[in-house]
């Protein structure tokens, strides 16, 4: 059963559902790799039209038609204790109990056969996803992975010009009747009125708590049989979709030492490889619609990636390259930097690639796509101000793509999630600190994101 409807959701309740005509729906997935940036190789000069990208993102020009590049924002607050599990903590939450993607689970999750996914590497120090304050595990094998989103169905690719063109699927809301089929709550409501008369305030509000979770589960039954009706009239023309070549099952075993992955770039970039088809396949068979994917890591080793000086420690050459306040950073230390964020952005881009060769009726998987390209801290330092972002995919034309969106240094992170929450149809008033940041901005959102 549901747990009780909890005050604090309240924001999240999802005011028109995506995909209700039939088409493809939004779908929203967070990828994230460690040690900010190197804000040079990664902001452009000048505000507005995109030109040619700096030498970080170079590796997405095909794609610049899908980009929105959003600098300014930052964290408040200060770094404290140990700055990485500071800094992942904040990162996606706000200060808040809640992590954005999960925030965006509870507004869209019913939708599909699973609410969310979060995969990828993360240490203790780096969790990223939230639910009610306690850290949402992340799963960094994909054999079991897929397992999770295909156990009992077979890996079909919804037919969405074929739903287009069908009356939209409907989830009634239950009624009194006579019939056997009414709500078990509409069958039980004068009942339970009655005994809401007799009790206290407390139990009045937990009793009205459990009769929402029955009303919940019910409207999760009426829409997992409206999606299995949508199936099985896409039976006759469903094309499955292509599967990802895995390493065999024992290849991951010591992948429960996450140093198998992190002292050999080419393991490193096999297992994102492995990851980012995984997201590429639960999006495409609408397995999911939120992805949360933890990809990089401080501790990582760059042999043959980092040809600049002799350091080869992704959490060493962090340091160097980001002195604090009033020194000088070591160049060389700050160019192996650069070069580990363009390797992670060229297979970051060939997962983008992948999407956009994904038709979806009349448009692509990556047109139907909001991806937040991030680092979970702004730089090497522990830096919380200017955070790498980068949004990739069209949003279904939600947002203004080819652009560069200057923000003042300071504008609170929480706007953007805002924004995003937004254009997956979770009408919120707030997220995290976008409404009591000490530097809160633009009524808590981002002006000239969206189109």
């Amino acid at each position: 059963m549901a747990l009780p409807f909890l005050e604090s959701w309240r924001p999240f309740v999802v005011a028109q559902r995506q995909g209700e005509a039939g088409g493809p729906p939004l779908r929203m997935a967070i990828y994230t790799v460690a040690g900010g940036t190197v804000i040079e190789a990664w902001k452009p000069e000048q505000a507005g039209r995109l030109g040619q990208l700096p030498s970080i993102l170079e590796s997405l020009e095909p794609f610049k038609d899908h980009l929105t590049l959003v600098s300014g924002l930052s964290h408040g607050g200060q770094v404290t204790g140990c700055a990485h599990t500071t800094c992942a903590r904040l990162h996606l939450s706000c200060g808040g109990n809640i992590s954005v993607d999960q925030a965006a689970a509870q507004a869209v999750g019913a939708q599909s056969v699973l609410p969310s996914l979060e995969i990828g590497i993360t240490n203790h120090q780096t969790r990223f996803s939230y639910r009610n304050g306690t850290a949402v595990p992340f799963e960094m094998n994909p054999h079991i992975i897929f397992e999770r989103m295909f156990r009992g169905r077979p890996p079909i690719v919804p037919n969405w010009t074929a739903r287009q063109a069908a009356p939209a699927p409907t989830v009634p809301e239950p009624t009194k009747s006579d019939s056997v089929e009414q709500s078990v709550l509409d069958a039980v409501l004068d009942q339970a009125n009655s005994l809401r008369r007799d009790l206290g305030t407390s139990d009045q509000r937990r009793l009205d708590e459990y009769l929402h979770s029955v009303r919940s589960v019910e409207r999760r039954l009426a829409l997992v049989e409206a999606r299995q009706r949508a199936e099985a009239r896409d039976a006759a023309t469903a094309v499955r979709a292509a599967i990802p070549t895995f390493p065999p099952h024992s290849h991951f075993e010591n992948y429960t030492n996450p140093w198998m992955v992190w002292r050999n770039p080419e393991r490193h970039g096999e297992f994102i490889r492995i990851m980012s088809d995984l997201m590429v396949l639960a999006f495409q068979t609408d397995t999911t619609r939120v992805i949360t994917a933890a990809l990089g890591e401080d501790n990582a080793l760059f042999p043959g990636v980092v040809t600049a000086g002799g350091e080869l420690q992704a959490h060493a050459l962090e340091h160097n390259g980001n002195a604090p306040r009033g020194q000088r950073p070591n160049p060389v230390a700050r160019e192996g930097c650069r070069q580990i964020h363009a390797w992670y952005t060229r297979l970051f881009a060939e997962m983008i690639a992948k999407m956009q060769r994904i038709q979806e009726g009349d448009s692509t998987l990556l047109d139907n796509c909001l991806i937040l390209y991030t680092s979970y801290m702004a730089d090497g330092g522990h830096g919380i101000e200017d955070y790498p972002t980068l949004l990739v995919g069209r949003a279904q034309r939600r947002l203004r793509t080819a652009q560069h969106l200057a923000y003042p240094v300071g504008t609170p992170v929480a706007n953007l999630y805002v924004e995003m929450l937004d254009c997956l149809g979770a009408r919120v008033a707030s997220f995290g600190d976008s409404q009591t940041a000490a530097r809160r901005a633009h009524n808590g959102r981002l002006p000239g994101l969206r189109a």
